[in-house]
This record gives C-alpha cells, structure tokens and sequence, in this order.
C-alpha cells in the first residue's frame, strides 16, 4: 500500500511539473511570438520598401564613435557624416573621404565597399526572440541560433507609441557596438537624393574600383 501511495505521490508531482513546464513554455512561446511582431514591424519601417531616414550616433566599445544621416530605400543608400559621404542609386556606390578628398567607386553589392558590413550580417530568422517593457518603450532582445555568424547578440529599444526604433546595441565576437537613432522617418518620395552629386566634389582623385 505505501509503495502505491508513494507512486502515485510521485505521478502526481511529475503531472505538476509537467504542467508548470507547458504553462511556462506556453508563456514563453507567447513572448517570442510578441516581440517578433513589433520587431517586425519596426523592421519593416526601417527596411521596407517606403524607405526611411534618421538619425545616428554610433558607438563601438568607446574606442570608435561617428554620427551622421542616412536615407535608405530598397537597394538605393545615402549618408552623410562628418568625413565620410555615400550614394548608391542601385547602378554604383560612391563614397566621398572629405579629409583625403578622395572618391572611391564600387559595385553596390561588393562587400569590399564596407569591410565591416559583412561582421553586421542580419537575417531576421536566424533569432530567438524575447520582449519586455519600460516606461514608454518596449526593449526587444535577440540571441542568435547556433551557428549563425555575425551578430550573436542585440538588444532593439523600440517606442511602444510610434513602434519607431529608439537605439540599439550589437555584439559582435568580443565587443559591442551601440547605435542611438532620432529624427526617424518612415517613406521616401524623391529617389534623385541617391544620385551622386559630382559637381559637388571637384579636383577630388577618383578611385575606381569596380568590377569588384
């Protein structure tokens, strides 16, 4: 009988922690679900096929900082910071180096135009996903799966209001990179801020490195 009883103890506490383990993958399951959505739409305001513009200010572990605006709209790019200037209308990639007066030329699509973009590689399912709230903002972090290369890790800072990104903050290998965003804008109307403005940088040495 105490065999019985101790067994059926047993089964009960095992039905207990059952249903504590389905209740809490349950909730678990709902908070991914929550935080893809806003993710996804606060992504699809930045990337979507409206454009956007805003405001940056970039910070990687205090050793390198920049700030600066950029325009984006499907394949067509443009930003503008203190020494560094680009334009790319989907055909080529100018960059302007104020400093060393210099343009450098590039295929759109070549990964040699940016050393570091490849270190940012993103595919939004390549993440589990995990949502709280604070204040007037929800803050949205992301882990990356096993084996994916690139960003491991990231923590989006997202308006509850507006679903408009506030800041965001990466890691990549061993350090972090922190970007703070404003001035955000959702829908781009005239394409032509994407074509390069020659006559703006004449007697600068053109380095043309295309095919590339």
């Amino acid at each position: 009988m105490t065999d019985i009883i101790l067994s059926r103890n047993r089964l009960v506490l095992m039905l207990i922690a059952l249903t504590l383990s389905l209740s809490i993958n349950a909730q678990e399951n709902s908070n991914t679900r929550q935080a893809r959505q806003i993710f996804d739409k606060t992504y699809n305001m930045v990337f979507g096929p409206q454009g956007c513009n805003l405001t940056y200010a970039v910070n990687i572990v205090g050793v390198y900082k920049t700030e600066g605006t950029i325009w984006m709209k499907g394949n067509k790019q443009k930003f503008i910071e203190s020494r560094y200037s680009a334009w790319s209308d989907g055909k080529d990639f100018h960059r302007v180096d104020k400093k060393k007066k210099t343009i450098e030329i590039h295929n759109p699509n070549s990964a040699k135009r940016d050393k570091y973009a490849s270190k940012f590689k993103f595919v939004p399912d390549n993440y589990i996903y995990h949502i709280t709230a604070k204040g007037n903002d929800f803050i949205i972090t992301l882990d990356a799966k096993k084996g994916v290369d690139g960003v491991k890790h990231a923590k989006v800072v997202i308006d509850k209001r507006t679903r408009e990104p506030k800041s965001l903050k990466v890691k990549v290998m061993l350090f972090w990179c922190t970007v703070k965003i404003s001035h955000f804008h959702s829908g781009i109307n005239d394409e032509s801020i994407f074509r390069f403005p020659s006559q703006d940088f004449k007697g600068y040495k053109v380095i043309d490195k295309r095919p590339d």
